[in-house]
C-alpha cells in the first residue's frame, strides 16, 4: 500500500485521513481533511487502500468495503510500530472510509480521541434505498458490473463489480453506534444523494457523545468546489482545536 506521512513540528497528536470508495488519498477532499489536522499540530497519516484509484495494488473494480476496513486496520498496526505513533489518535474518512474509520472506531474505541466520518455511508441497507441506488441497481446487478465517469477525476472512467453491494450487505454503524463515545464530528452536503442527510441523522441521533453535523449548502457527496472545501476547513479546524484541548 502507498503511504504518506506528514509529521507536525512538536505533535500534539496523530491523525488517519482515509478517502473514499474508488478513489484515493491524493483527491483534493482528502487533502485539505489531512491539512486541517496538520496545520493544528497533528500528525497525519494519508494512505491509498488496495483496489482504489491511488498508488496502491489491486483493481478498482474488484473494492470492497471489506478490504476497505481490513487495509485501515493494517494500516494502523504499520504505524503503530512507528516513532510518531501515538494513542488516542483521531480517524477520519469520507464516504466508505467513513464507514471503515467508524467500524474500527466501534470495534476499538479506547484507541480513538476523535472521530470525523464525513458523508459516511451508514450501512449497505441504507445504501441500496437510496434515489441514486434505485436508478442504477438493476442494471448494475443484471450486468454484474457499474461503469460511471468520475466526478472529482474527470476523464477517468471507473469500474466496481456488483460484489461490492453483496459485501457491503454485511455492515451496519447503527447497531453499536453506542460504543462512539469519543466527540464525532458529521459534516455531509446538502444535495448528497449517495449518503443522503436522513441517512447521516440516524447515525447522529444515536450517539452518545459530544457532537456535531454539518450541511454544506449547495454541495454534493464529493466537496470538489472550493467554496465548500474552504467552509469544511473553517468547521473541521475549530473542532481540531477543540480536540486538541481535550
Amino acid at each position: 500500500m502507498a503511504v504518506v506521512i506528514e509529521e507536525a513540528d512538536n505533535p500534539k497528536g496523530l491523525a488517519f485521513v482515509m478517502h473514499g470508495n474508488a478513489s484515493n488519498k491524493d483527491l483534493v477532499q482528502i487533502k485539505t481533511f489531512a491539512r486541517v489536522f496538520l496545520d493544528n499540530g497533528y500528525t497525519v497519516v494519508r494512505f491509498d487502500t488496495t483496489n482504489s484509484s491511488g498508488e496502491s495494488d489491486g483493481q478498482l473494480e474488484d473494492a470492497t468495503l471489506t478490504n476497505y476496513y481490513e487495509d485501515l486496520e493494517d494500516v494502523i498496526s504499520w504505524a503503530s510500530r512507528q516513532s510518531f505513533y501515538k494513542e488516542p489518535f483521531i480517524l477520519c474518512g469520507h464516504s466508505l472510509g467513513g464507514m471503515a474509520v467508524a467500524l474500527f472506531a466501534e470495534k476499538y474505541p479506547e484507541k480513538i480521541k476523535a472521530l470525523a466520518p464525513i458523508s459516511v455511508v451508514i450501512s449497505g441497507e441504507l445504501s441500496e434505498q437510496t434515489q441514486e441506488f434505485k436508478e442504477i441497481g438493476l442494471a448494475w446487478k443484471e450486468k454484474g458490473i457499474r461503469e460511471w465517469p468520475s466526478v472529482s477525476m474527470p476523464g477517468m472512467m471507473k469500474r466496481l463489480k456488483w460484489n461490492h453491494v453483496v459485501d457491503k450487505r454485511k455492515y451496519d454503524i447503527l447497531p453499536e453506534a453506542n460504543k462512539l463515545t469519543m466527540p464525532v464530528l458529521m459534516i455531509v452536503g446538502e444535495l448528497d444523494d449517495v449518503t443522503p442527510l436522513e441517512h447521516q441523522k440516524l447515525l447522529y441521533e444515536k450517539l452518545p457523545g459530544e457532537k456535531e453535523l454539518h450541511v454544506i449548502k449547495g454541495s454534493g457527496h464529493s466537496f470538489i468546489k472550493q467554496g465548500h472545501l474552504d467552509e469544511i476547513k473553517e468547521i473541521m479546524g475549530r473542532w481540531a482545536v477543540k480536540i486538541i484541548n481535550l
